[in-house]
């Protein structure tokens, strides 16, 4: 990629509808209604991953009582939610917190770098006062492979950009994980 070719994975980009039934853009569309009626204190946004949370225990447990939302879509990738944040999902919802992740396939490390800190830039210009806590993407598939060393790279990468960036963290929640695991 040249220096004047535009970063794919950081334009604003709406979902191709490749199922046909609109899917997608109903989702959005009951985000921005949601944001109008309630007041979260938390707003989780991203893929598949973030979408389905709600479903389970641990969900309920930690996460409702903290007037949370979630604005998880399966397939997203960072051109999909820089299109829904810039399209109404933040226009009326104050989160003290924003968590975030999402998929890209096809791009490259530093593409998907491209996207995520577009996607804390729009977070910051709507909400100033929000703090974004961006997720590490998880590994895909068995050791070694392309796919899994790219996204390693791309946590190394966001870690390093976020790290200077007083209204954004990176948790790197498979080494928080395995800490977990391992007692330490």
């Amino acid at each position: 990629m040249s220096a004047e070719e535009p970063n794919p994975a950081a334009t604003p980009t709406p979902c191709v509808d490749t199922q046909g039934d609109g899917r997608w853009m109903s989702l959005h569309n009951r985000f921005v209604s949601d944001s109008k009626d309630k007041e979260p204190d938390v707003l989780f946004v991203g893929d598949s991953l973030v979408q389905l949370m709600h479903q389970f225990a641990i969900w309920r447990k930690l996460f409702s009582p903290l007037h949370t939302l979630n604005f998880g879509v399966g397939g997203d990738a960072t051109q999909h939610v820089l299109w829904r944040l810039s399209n109404g999902e933040l226009d009326n919802i104050s989160p003290k917190v924003l968590l975030r992740g999402t998929n890209n396939h096809g791009h490259t490390a530093e593409q998907i770098l491209g996207g995520i800190l577009a996607i804390i830039q729009v977070i910051k210009n709507k909400l100033p006062h929000a703090h974004t806590l961006v997720l590490g993407l998880l590994p895909r598939g068995k050791m070694p492979n392309p796919l899994r060393e790219r996204n390693a790279n791309v946590n190394k990468l966001i870690q390093e950009a976020v790290s200077s960036l007083p209204h954004a963290s990176f948790l790197d929640h498979c080494t928080h994980q395995f800490k977990i695991l391992n007692g330490e």
